[in-house]
């Protein structure tokens, strides 16, 4: 079988939203296939350890596009600004699907994270990425030093926790106020930033 990217990324993308969806145990490989347009033996071929593997990709991308979307927000941006607009984009996102994809990340850690190692290391990559890319926008808005990586948690829970009551509530309250309120959270450790 010829090595398509094309095929592989598809493959991915199509598990990706699966396993946000129905996690890591509903999903299952002919789904992943026949939703992903994927021939048979692709699957194999691609992620030669299977099911396992493929999750751990999924979980990885995931968690780089998110902390990509924490990055790209423009140099100069508010923090209330900022984090109400990175928040808003994951609520479309949910809301796009019905409420029924919430975080890359947290529908297959709970799923399956203390039962695979590789997974686990996966959805610990992943949330360690967000945490770098907010702990840099923490520096950009001056956050001292001491106080970013534990912001940074409290973020990614408090975000994690809004999807959560989101997806259940099917409603994006929860979103917009933990939004506002880690603004004003992130506004309050902020210090003017000075020189180079």
């Amino acid at each position: 079988m010829a090595d398509d990217p094309n095929t592989r990324e598809r493959i991915l993308r199509t598990a990706s939203g699966l396993f946000q969806r129905q996690g890591y145990h509903a999903t299952g490989l002919n789904q992943v296939l026949a939703e992903g347009k994927a021939p048979k033996g692709s699957l194999y071929f691609h992620f030669p350890r299977g099911k396992e593997q493929l999750a751990a990709e999924a979980v990885a991308t995931g968690g780089r596009t998110i902390a990509d979307d924490l990055r790209g927000t423009p140099p100069g941006t508010r923090p209330l600004a900022s984090l109400v607009s990175f928040v808003e984009r994951l609520g479309a996102e949910l809301a796009a699907t019905g409420f029924r994809a919430g975080s890359p990340i947290a529908t297959v850690a709970l799923d399956v994270a203390s039962d695979s190692e590789p997974i686990r290391v996966a959805c610990v990559g992943a949330y360690r990425s967000w945490s770098d890319a907010l702990t840099a926008r923490f520096a950009e808005w001056g956050v001292p030093a001491e106080r970013r990586q534990t912001l940074a948690t409290v973020v990614i829970a408090a975000v994690e926790g809004a999807l959560l009551l989101a997806r259940v509530r099917q409603d994006l309250t929860p979103l917009h106020e933990v939004a506002e309120r880690l603004g004003d959270l992130v506004a309050g450790e902020s210090r003017p930033v000075t020189g180079p």
